[in-house]
């Protein structure tokens, strides 16, 4: 069973279920052992829903191509009914969901058996994983360091082999930045390319989107062809690929015209070995026929700031609000995180005018890029312009050092949030430190297929066949024996 776990995807262990080399059952139990080995010291997981697991794998695997294979949820915008539904703060931290969000549904359906909730940042408003609720996630690779945000207790899951896909959704970087911190596949598909229902979409929408956190880019690919398509009465529907995403990866691509940027968007170069790894990448695709030349979009700084402020910052206040109602009483100092605080205030001193005006800079932000995307094909860059960081370099109870440090985490990921095109960042190997790389690949509006192909193709020339990315067994028990003294600490309850 480790071999398993440790050396295929999802696709292969659905494969085994099948085959009858293993039974769901088995499979089954194996994530709850380890969830329950691991999770003490990682914390991914935030609520395990075992005997309902358990009990959907009694008599064999569920039906669906994916029949059996342990699966777990981001504990924010997606929910698992009958289980708690927390967006991370402590203002929600006995909401339980009365029903499937429409794509948790859709991966159930598909034979997906949740085994449990992941933990996230308070309303997604970090690139790390570190809520006072929950307490932090520690990254797999070295336990003193973040998992990323805000899908990091996801990717940390997978990539330390509790599950071997997980759900995240993605409103500035969150599936990719965490993809990236953790040696994982993180594709944000176009805006609308999955549902959001039941939820509202202005809660962080139009700029979110709902996908996974995958060991392979074939699992990325399967795991779209399940979510995508609208919910009925949805406001925003994209229209549907040519074909199944699976049957992108390893078709033929083509010679591709590819840019490369190492650079944020306000021209500072990106850190030396975060730079050489998109370089690498950028070379790789060359060798493999691609045209490639050094080219960076003109990124719309300001659009971008306006959009963050007003699009995503009052729909969370909005929700707040109306959690508040719900309880019938006033906010309290310690409902919410300081530098949620911060721009809960910040929101609710915000004018209807100044929403329009930050739903105009999103069309803005689409008709400033679309040209550059007319010119290339793809667009390689760091996934994180800098190293992943160590756990409290991004601590919202310090308003300061959330100011100080933040902006560059998601400064090469969130246009893609804003002009709705897809982007994908992939494993490009370990720095210094022995910390995780990743690279960026981002497309013209729609083009997933393009990015799935593209992205298998590097896939394959780098490792071959999909194998897990994350570190081995026993690695978080030997890097909790390691020399920073960190890791024998349990995370905070």
């Amino acid at each position: 069973m480790d071999d398993l776990f440790d050396g295929d995807d999802a696709t292969g262990i659905a494969a085994a279920i099948r085959a009858g080399d293993v039974s769901a059952r088995e499979v089954v139990e194996a994530a709850v052992a380890r969830i329950e080995a691991r999770n003490p010291v990682i914390n991914a997981v935030t609520e395990q829903r075992i005997e309902a697991a358990l009990a959907e794998v009694a008599d064999g695997p569920p039906p669906g191509v994916l029949g059996g294979v342990p699966f777990a949820v981001k504990d924010l915008g997606a929910d698992v009914a009958g289980m708690r539904s927390t967006g991370g703060s402590r203002l929600q931290a006995d909401v339980v969901a009365r029903e499937d969000s429409a794509v948790v549904a859709r991966y159930r359906a598909a034979g997906l058996v949740v085994v449990g909730t992941t933990n996230a940042p308070e309303w997604g408003r970090n690139a790390s994983t570190e809520p006072v609720l929950h307490g932090p996630t520690r990254n797999p690779y070295r336990l003193s360091h973040s998992a990323g945000g805000s899908s990091g207790g996801s990717a940390a899951a997978v990539a330390s082999g509790m599950v071997p896909v997980a759900h995240g959704n993605d409103g500035g970087g969150s599936i990719r930045i965490p993809a990236s911190a953790c040696g994982l596949v993180g594709l944000k598909p176009t805006r609308a390319r999955t549902p959001n229902a039941p939820r509202r979409t202005a809660f962080a929408y139009p700029v979110a989107v709902n996908h996974v956190l995958a060991r392979s880019v074939r699992d990325s690919a399967l795991l779209l062809d399940i979510g995508t398509g609208p919910a009925i009465g949805d406001p925003y529907v994209t229209p549907p690929p040519a074909r199944p995403y699976v049957e992108e990866v390893g078709a033929p691509t083509g010679t591709r015209r590819v840019a490369l940027s190492t650079v944020m968007p306000n021209g500072t170069p990106a850190h030396e070995a975060c730079a050489a790894a998109a370089t690498e990448t950028a070379e790789l695709l060359e060798s493999l026929g691609h045209e490639v030349e050094e080219a960076t979009p003109p990124y719309p700084v300001d659009a971008l700031r306006l959009v963050m402020t007003t699009v995503m910052a009052v729909p969370m206040a909005a929700e707040i609000d109306a959690r508040l109602a719900q309880l019938g009483r006033e906010l309290r100092e310690d409902d919410i995180e300081p530098f949620t605080r911060v721009l809960y205030d910040v929101a609710c001193a915000t004018s209807g005018r100044e929403v329009v005006r930050g739903l105009q800079a999103l069309e803005d932000a689409g008709h400033a890029l679309g040209p550059f995307f007319e010119r290339y094909d793809l667009l390689v860059t760091p996934t994180m312009p800098v190293p992943v960081p160590r756990l409290g370099v991004l601590d919202t109870t310090d308003i300061d050092a959330m100011y100080r440090n933040a902006a560059p985490y998601a400064s090469l990921t969130s246009f893609c949030n804003a002009t709705g095109q897809p982007a994908v960042s992939l494993p490009a190997g370990v720095d210094a430190d022995g910390l995780p790389l990743g690279v960026q690949l981002a497309a013209a509006y729609g083009r997933e297929d393009l990015l799935l192909r593209v992205a298998a193709q590097v896939e394959q020339a780098r490792r071959g066949p999909p194998r897990r990315c994350g570190p081995r067994s026993g690695s978080a028990a030997a890097s909790a024996r390691g020399g920073d003294g960190s890791g024998s600490r349990r995370p905070r309850p």
